[in-house]
């Protein structure tokens, strides 16, 4: 099955399901790619080609990716990419 292209619909999609099943995973991306040093609340608001746009703590924050998004496929690969990238916290 060939992915998604990138529409506002698969967008939406796409922040319903890290909103509701990976809100963590939002606030670090807020933290780390963001700058935020503390942030309380962070939603996932558009996934565009260029950059994911969260809503942190009232602001609209735009994360940059490192490519333009060709598909959602390329969406979730990268998503993933970046939060395997993040240092992880020390225990």
């Amino acid at each position: 099955m060939a992915a998604d292209p990138l529409t506002d619909a698969v967008s939406a999609r796409i922040c319903k399901h890290m909103n509701e099943d990976h809100a963590e995973a939002v606030l670090d991306y807020a933290r780390h790619y963001g700058g935020v040093a503390e942030p309380k609340a962070a939603q996932m608001v558009a996934v565009k080609p260029q950059a994911m746009e969260l809503e942190v703590d009232g602001a609209l924050v735009s994360i940059s990716f490192d490519h333009t998004l060709t598909d959602s496929e390329d969406a979730h690969r990268t998503l993933v990419a970046m939060l395997r990238a993040m240092p992880k916290p020390q225990a």
